[in-house]
């Protein structure tokens, strides 16, 4: 559910209108460069500088005959491209008796809550919260996370740090707020984007997932965090925890979220299994990425990442509207029989619907379901 100022019904929101930087390996083949890299241990990074771009510590790109075409093609990409931001919202309770789901979507942030900034490039926020246990830790946290994050001190030249930092301040404060009242007692998992400028920052603590459209192909932007991720197993057994069944200490089908303070053996004030602090992923956006799509579990039980995207390119490229396409998904999720709580987040990033591209994929048959197909993500990852 979107709030502003009030809850709305659950189909109504209110429109208020990334953890680190994939490093990207260039291959040094030039004679130009052959002595000046045979000192060099590890391999170079790309760096934005206000003379241009360079690789290393110093050498220009412009060097580096073999990979120019290319790298003037996405400095290109990157450079000129200026996000138009549309958003849309859907949820339904889906299979569930009760609704436990809620989102937000914010255009400017810092506006909303009053903080004046140097720069007046907007920040835009957007988040999926699927709660468990009742809908008062997810209402909470969708609540109380973004003015967190918009008075930390650091905001907004800290931004990762702010962002994990507040998800660390949101779920004590929580805990605090369910000692004074018990039946608040719950728990929810949380994705958040924000979009300043050319830049995308995810942050996820459980297992919903924003994906990346970039010229139709999905990239995930978060990571499901289940015991079934050999990763997050060996985080929870460090800590104490344990997987039972599948489960988190035999309770919980997440390994990551806010909340759940009354659960013995989850949490404490030296720490415990289940944790708050989100991973995070930053990248620049540019003219090729398209859209992000985030949505609580139910809907990737029924969609894999890569089928989101299809379906939703489809769809905006027959009516190019963002609300409309985010109902027509989650109706499809219904169909294909997803018992979960429904909700999705689209941000756009074009005013114009995304273009007929090819994408070449493998012609391997499988049969597997998408929730299958993530654990094995997971299990391969590590």
């Amino acid at each position: 559910m979107c709030v502003q100022d009030a809850e709305q019904g659950s189909h109504e929101m209110e429109s208020l209108d990334g953890s680190s930087n994939k490093k990207q390996n260039w291959p040094l083949h030039c004679e130009i460069l052959h002595t000046q890299m045979e000192n060099l241990d590890k391999e170079p990074s790309l760096i934005n500088s206000s003379d241009g771009l360079v690789v290393g510590n110093s050498f220009p790109l412009e060097s580096i005959c073999e990979d120019r075409a290319v790298t003037e093609r996405k400095t290109n990409l990157s450079n000129n491209f200026v996000p138009a931001l549309r958003s849309g919202e859907w949820s339904d309770i889906g299979g569930r008796s009760h609704m436990e789901d809620t989102h937000i979507c914010i255009s400017n942030l810092p506006e909303k809550f009053g903080r004046r900034l140097l720069s007046d490039e907007a920040i835009s926020f957007y988040g999926v919260f699927d709660g468990h246990g009742g809908k008062s830790a997810a209402h909470f946290v969708r609540d109380h996370l973004p003015r967190v994050i918009v008075e930390d001190a650091d905001f907004p030249l800290e931004l990762e740090r702010v962002v994990m930092r507040s998800f660390v301040e949101t779920d004590a404060a929580l805990a605090k707020s369910c000692t004074l009242e018990s039946a608040l007692s719950s728990g929810t998992t949380a994705l958040t984007a924000m979009i300043f400028g050319r830049s995308l920052l995810v942050a996820n603590a459980g297992d919903c997932r924003a994906v990346l459209s970039r010229r139709g192909t999905a990239i995930e932007m978060s990571k499901d965090h289940r015991p079934g991720c050999t990763k997050e197993r060996i985080r929870i057994e460090s800590l104490g925890g344990y997987v039972d069944d599948g489960y988190l200490n035999g309770q919980l089908g997440v390994t990551r979220a806010l909340g759940d303070w009354h659960l013995e053996g989850m949490k404490g004030g030296t720490g415990g299994p289940l944790s708050a602090e989100p991973e995070l992923e930053l990248i620049t956006l540019n003219q090729e990425d398209e859209f992000l799509v985030i949505g609580s579990d139910g809907l990737w039980d029924v969609f894999s990442s890569q089928n989101a995207v299809d379906f939703s390119r489809r769809r905006l490229q027959e009516h190019n509207d963002v609300k409309l396409c985010c109902k027509q998904m989650v109706e499809e999720a219904i169909k294909r029989g997803a018992t979960d709580n429904l909700t999705i987040v689209m941000v756009s990033f074009h005013l114009e619907p995304p273009t007929q591209v090819t994408v070449q994929r493998g012609k391997v048959k499988r049969s597997i379901s998408a929730e299958g197909l993530q654990n094995l993500k997971c299990l391969l990852q590590g």
